[in-house]
């Protein structure tokens, strides 16, 4: 069995999403590869879309956040559909080699884009089965102009929304938005921060995304104002002017700053509480360990979706200019219900096992297509 896995470099959840289930299919001797699909029909296209997706989420992201809400507005149509099949025939046409070379029983595809080229040489007569993975506790725009096998969503909760769109419950699969089996491993809090070299007291971690949003340094000056005792680990991603900057504060409190971190997992377990810009995959791997949450920096769009989501079911606190920081910080540590709260409503809402369980659909999908 081949399965192929279809991603675009648009932040770094949708290719992570494909490395958790390609991980799990490598397990079970599953013949995987994982094809960015712009970066290979067009790597200036790639190139384009990249740097487009970080200008417009870091620098203008009120104008990507009403973007986001116009597609979530327009309904289907047949002349958004027709425009949408002329622009997948011409970025089809290269991807059509790659897919006859390798041959795959299964596609699956993490980002939008590259399920509405999938759905369009579907209609071709495109014969192996198919699958796409949303990647957000939403359902974002266009999704519902797809026409995949299946969908994988982050909870059976987004049904409602996903039959609004028109989009069929038979071929929706709530089994999570899949995250990288370390997550799901837990290690107790004094052996993660042995590990790692901290101290061994309350901690606060600090996610600012792969690359880097926000202005985290003056999160940390607020939390440095408080008269709490606890250490921070900031995890800065790829923006080292960020790093530097964190680097350089003069604060009373221990800051443990890193840059990209590929032990993340263990940052968790270390961890008392999370703060974080909601984006999927950290969210999910959140869930996964269970770590109270606090929300700050949402991207306008996609994360405002998972915001509204995560509040309305009781999974995370979130920052504004009212309600700042380290009120944040105080509330989440002075209220032992509220806290409590989080995690059981983490146990019931979180998806540990989104990988395994994506590897068994697709091994059942393959075993079918055979």
């Amino acid at each position: 069995m081949k399965v192929l896995f279809l991603s675009v470099t648009a932040g770094h959840g949708h290719n992570q999403a494909a490395k958790a289930g390609m991980e799990c299919l490598r397990a079970r001797n599953i013949d995987c590869v994982m094809l960015d699909t712009f970066e290979y029909i067009n790597p200036v296209l790639s190139e384009s879309i990249a740097r487009a997706y970080l200008i417009s989420t870091k620098f203008t992201p009120a104008v990507y956040g009403k973007l986001y809400r116009l597609g979530e507005k327009l309904e289907k149509s047949d002349d958004k559909l027709y425009i949408g099949k002329i622009i997948n025939s011409l970025l089809s046409r290269k991807l059509i080699v790659f897919l006859n070379e390798y041959d795959p029983d299964v596609i699956v595809c993490t980002h939008i884009f590259s399920a509405q080229i999938i759905s369009h040489l579907k209609e071709k007569g495109l014969p192996c089965k198919t699958i796409g993975i949303i990647t957000d506790f939403t359902i974002h725009p266009f999704w519902e102009d797809t026409d995949l096998d299946y969908y994988v969503t982050a909870s059976s909760l987004l049904n409602l929304q996903a039959k609004k769109k028109g989009i069929s419950l038979e071929k929706i699969k709530p089994i999570g938005i899949p995250i990288l089996p370390k997550f799901v491993k837990k290690m107790e809090k004094t052996e993660a921060r042995r590990v790692l070299g901290i101290d061994d007291k309350t901690t606060i971690l600090i996610m600012s995304g792969s690359m880097g949003y926000g202005s985290v340094d003056e999160v940390i000056r607020k939390l440095d104002d408080m008269d709490m005792d606890f250490q921070i680990v900031s995890v800065c991603g790829n923006n080292a002017g960020l790093k530097k900057k964190i680097d350089l504060l003069n604060v009373k409190k221990k800051i443990f700053n890193y840059g990209f971190a590929d032990n993340v997992d263990v940052m968790m377990d270390a961890s008392d509480c999370i703060l974080t810009k909601p984006g999927g995959l950290t969210v999910s791997e959140t869930l996964a360990k269970c770590i109270p949450m606090i929300l700050i920096n949402p991207i306008p769009g996609q994360e405002d979706r998972n915001t509204e989501f995560l509040l309305n079911n009781g999974l995370a606190i979130k920052t504004s200019g009212t309600f700042p920081v380290d009120e944040a910080v105080y509330h989440l540590f002075n209220n032992d219900v509220r806290r409590k709260h989080m995690i059981e409503m983490m146990q019931v809402v979180g998806k540990p096992n989104a990988a395994y369980e994506l590897a068994d659909l697709i091994i059942q999908q393959g075993e079918r297509g055979v």
